[in-house]
């Protein structure tokens, strides 16, 4: 297992987010009291057999799922993950947090999450897709573009999108570009999508930091996970000249006090795939992580990773969630208390599924933006939800997280009882 691995496993992201729900509940509006329970019970969760017949002739079988947590806002939307830690619980509390995010970010959609027990490390190109293309026949009944619309995860890409469009356009006799995002732009993708969530990264972390009147020139950053997320961000920290002091991958962690030369780094990592090695940063232990003095910190991996005992020894001023759930609600607590500001995940890493819905508009109306214009829109976005998330803490005396989950909830709770309950 990776040194990023789950801390306490898919119940513990469940149990997450239930504790999130039970801790904004006090917040809400007396006349959505009675629809708070909506948000702790996922409106589907299905899960498929998905067998494949491997290079060498043989069949294995692989546990598929996919989550609609809540459809009152519009179709579901959510990545799609090959992990072989995926699990129900796991998935049911991101398909969850798709549904706080966007509604934070006041996007047209639900909450959806899909995900297949595997490594997709140990399959072949041609195993990946029949893999792929076996998955997206199992879901294709409750998938499509007023549906549920899915997009990459981690362990998937634009490659495993575009066989998803494929292998659910086959089944319709027409392409359908609009049933998944983060495609491949000339399969009517969007400009800008692969790197959006870590853009949404840094413009929601500078908002903030300049709300702290912290400078984000010479600040200190330490990035956990370096993926499209945690190294976008990274560059854009990077660019605005702030000192990236330590990085931790799947390979190792490595720390410079000096600032790590992140264009020697990526051309390293082009070649070695991943940061262990490499000549410019001394490596430290993977635990050491948590321990580097830091301004800022973003979690970038996978979710669980703060844990109470981590909580109580991190040194940094500003964590930005660029993971989904990586704090554990007691390390919140812990976290407040300190005064370090938590930027939570549903307003921090929602670029991505904000592009997402970028690209979903552009194939419904077969008309594309520039990456310039898509990247305003974000940012754009970005900002006003900060802000929004920003007075509702001010008002109601609150962490930055319940005010995105007070903001999201109301309006979720409010789609729920206009539309009503079937049969009256």
């Amino acid at each position: 297992m990776s040194n990023l691995s789950y801390a306490n496993g898919g119940n513990g992201a469940w149990q997450t987010f239930l504790a999130q729900v039970d801790r904004v509940a006090p917040y809400l509006s007396e006349d959505l009291a009675d629809y708070v329970d909506t948000l702790k019970r996922p409106k589907r969760a299905l899960i498929v057999d998905v067998p494949i017949i491997m290079d060498d002739g043989s069949i294995q079988h692989f546990e598929g799922y996919r989550v609609q947590h809540n459809l009152s806002r519009g179709p579901g939307k959510g990545g799609i993950r090959y992990h072989p830690d995926v699990e129900l619980n796991e998935v049911m509390a991101l398909a969850a947090w798709m549904t706080i995010k966007t509604a934070v970010l006041n996007l047209p959609f639900g909450g959806a999450k899909g995900g297949v027990r595997v490594d997709p490390r140990k399959l072949s190109a041609r195993e990946l897709e029949r893999l792929t293309r076996r998955f997206t026949s199992e879901i294709a009944h409750i998938i499509g573009p007023q549906k549920d619309i899915p997009a990459p995860d981690v362990g998937t890409n634009p490659n495993v999108m575009g066989w998803m469009m494929d292998t659910y356009s086959s089944g319709q006799g027409y392409t359908v570009t609009g049933v998944v995002t983060g495609k491949p732009v000339h399969l009517g993708g969007s400009l800008g999508r692969v790197k959006a969530t870590g853009r949404g990264v840094y413009i929601t972390g500078c908002q903030v930091a300049e709300k702290l009147s912290l400078n984000i020139e010479n600040a200190k950053v330490s990035i956990q996970g370096f993926g499209n997320v945690g190294s976008e961000a990274a560059n854009l920290f990077y660019l605005s000249n702030a000192k990236i002091v330590c990085i931790q991958d799947h390979t190792g962690t490595i720390f410079n006090a000096s600032g790590i030369e992140l264009n020697a780094l990526h051309a390293y990592i082009e070649q070695y795939q991943g940061v262990a090695g490499f000549e410019g940063a001394e490596r430290i232990d993977n635990e050491a992580f948590w321990d580097v003095e830091t301004d800022i910190i973003i979690p970038a991996a996978l979710e669980g990773q703060i844990t109470v005992a981590r909580a109580h020894r991190l040194k940094a001023k500003m964590v930005l969630e660029g993971a989904n759930g990586p704090t554990y609600p007691e390390a919140d607590d812990i976290l407040n208390e300190r005064g370090i500001m938590i930027v939570p995940d549903v307003i921090c890493n929602a670029g991505g599924v904000t592009v997402s819905y970028f690209e979903w508009v552009q194939d419904m109306a077969s008309y594309f933006w520039s990456e310039a214009e898509i990247n305003d829109r974000l940012d754009k976005l970005m900002v006003q939800a900060v802000e929004d998330v920003w007075t509702c803490a001010n008002s109601n005396g609150c962490t930055l997280r319940t005010a995105a989950y007070i903001l999201a909830c109301e309006r979720i709770l409010k789609a729920r009882k206009e539309r009503g309950i079937f049969p009256g």
